[in-house]
């Protein structure tokens, strides 16, 4: 959370923040470039010499050359930085998952409670603590960027030419019509955003924000350090797929994972989860807050993001103990696609304020339930392979993103939202088609383990 906090604040600023050239948005997408990569060869690698505590301290560090870069925010300095990012990401979020998909296993044997329903609930936990970083981080941001910092010598040199309006005929200043270029009618490429809103914020703003969040990222390595067991205390008498194979054999094993048809099932859905949050921080942070309701305003409306996303989450994992998996997931469904076409129809006008952060808390619960049942998922249908699984879960989820943050400057986001909605529907089809897999091998199992039972008993009465 205290890390996520300075890599969330600073993400959601990017595309609004550094627009000059599109360096903001480019350099997202080199942070989802190189996290596939990274995903394909260091997930396995990397947790196999350190072991995942330590994998997850080591990588914090590779994200502060992104906090560093904002100090002098150039593309050829933040594309280098969000790289080194990437290269961590892969690591990080493998050795996260595979750590709390094996602790399930010990807690089950001693509470006595499945450990798939474990998984779904320490998951869930994970991904509210994981979602309160929006709420520090944007709220950071936000109380910095609404501030008069580093703005006092600009508006006493500006007092006497901000009269000349006053001195002017009231109707020569026509109002704005934010619905014709923000929202769904924006595109990055026009260059008809001329509106006050868009403007960036004082150099000094962000070089404090950059300072504040540089701080979180090192007090996380040093907890992470100081404060969490190491893995092999809860491993003894575990046998992982991967136990003993080098790390090339690793390798090959993540890349075989993609064999297996449930793998094959999920990719849609995975890259649909990658594409929603990439159009979450660039083009809706950007096209609807930034540009019809403030840059300023951009950290708050997260901020409501991060709390549904946080409540939700939890919630998401208890709900699926008493209606099960797949009745969560259509509420997901059901939740993305009022908000898609929300996104669709509405034109953003900034009086409709209450509007941002209505659609940013419907995203934020839709999006905990993704996040938490799929990497839940990935973990209960390949268990002792998780690190492999992980890693893919990992790399489509990065490629969605990529793909969507690199065709942001050149999609207008109409175009965007109609890709997005395909690939929902898509990713869902996949994800049912599991279920449905899942649902006729245990009916199927459970009339042999009847039929088992009944030929035993026929036997027994037979011999008597």
């Amino acid at each position: 959370m205290v890390h996520f906090t300075a890599f969330h604040g600073t993400a959601n600023l990017q595309s609004s923040v550094n627009s000059d050239a599109g360096a903001g948005t480019f350099t997202l997408a080199a942070i989802y470039f190189s996290l596939i990569l990274s995903n394909i060869l260091l997930p396995a690698i990397v947790i196999k010499w350190l072991g995942c505590k330590w994998a997850v301290a080591v990588t914090f560090i590779a994200y502060m050359p992104f906090i560093v870069a904002q100090f002098y925010p150039r593309l050829y300095t933040l594309v280098p930085a969000g790289m080194m990012v990437g290269f961590g990401g892969g690591p990080l979020w493998c050795a996260k998952c595979t750590y709390l998909s094996v602790v399930a296993e010990p807690y089950s044997k001693l509470s006595g409670v499945p450990a798939e329903v474990l998984v779904v609930r320490f998951f869930g936990l994970f991904f509210m603590f994981y979602q309160m970083a929006q709420i520090w981080g944007n709220l950071i941001s936000s109380s910095i960027l609404s501030s008069s910092l580093g703005e006092e010598y600009w508006v006493l040199n500006e007092t006497l030419p901000s009269l000349e309006p006053l001195l002017k005929n009231e109707s020569s200043s026509p109002s704005v019509d934010f619905g014709a270029t923000c929202g769904v009618n924006f595109c990055s490429g026009s260059a008809s955003h001329e509106n006050a809103n868009l403007k960036p914020p004082s150099p000094l703003k962000i070089q404090v924000i950059a300072g504040i969040y540089l701080a979180c990222m090192v007090s996380a390595v040093f907890l992470v350090a100081i404060g969490v067991d190491s893995l092999t205390r809860y491993t003894s008498g575990r046998k992982s797929k991967n136990q003993g194979k080098s790390g090339l054999r690793l390798l090959a094993v993540t890349l075989k994972q993609l064999r297996h048809k449930y793998q094959l099932l999920l990719l849609p859905v995975i890259g649909y989860i990658g594409a929603e949050q990439a159009f979450m921080a660039a083009d809706f942070t950007q096209a609807f807050v930034g540009c019809a309701y403030g840059i300023s305003n951009i950290g708050f409306v997260m901020i409501c993001f991060g709390v549904f996303n946080a409540v939700a989450a939890p919630i998401a994992g208890a709900l699926v103990k008493t209606t099960g998996r797949y009745p969560v997931m259509v509420i997901a469904l059901l939740l993305n696609l009022c908000l898609l076409t929300a996104l669709l129809v509405w034109r953003p006008n900034p009086d409709q304020w209450l509007v941002f952060y209505l659609l940013a808390g419907i995203w934020g619960t839709a999006d905990a339930v993704w996040l938490v049942q799929v990497n839940a998922l990935s973990g209960i249908l390949f268990p002792g392979n998780e690190e492999a699984a992980y890693s893919n879960f990992r790399l489509w989820e990065a490629t969605g993103s990529v793909l969507s943050y690199a065709s942001a400057p050149y999609l207008c986001v109409r175009t965007r939202l109609y890709i997005l909605l395909g690939l929902l529907l898509l990713g869902f089809s996949g994800y049912t088609a599991i279920e449905l897999m899942e649902y006729k091998a245990k009916k199927a199992h459970h009339l042999e383990r009847n039929f088992e039972l009944i030929d035993k008993k026929n036997v027994r009465d037979t011999l008597q």
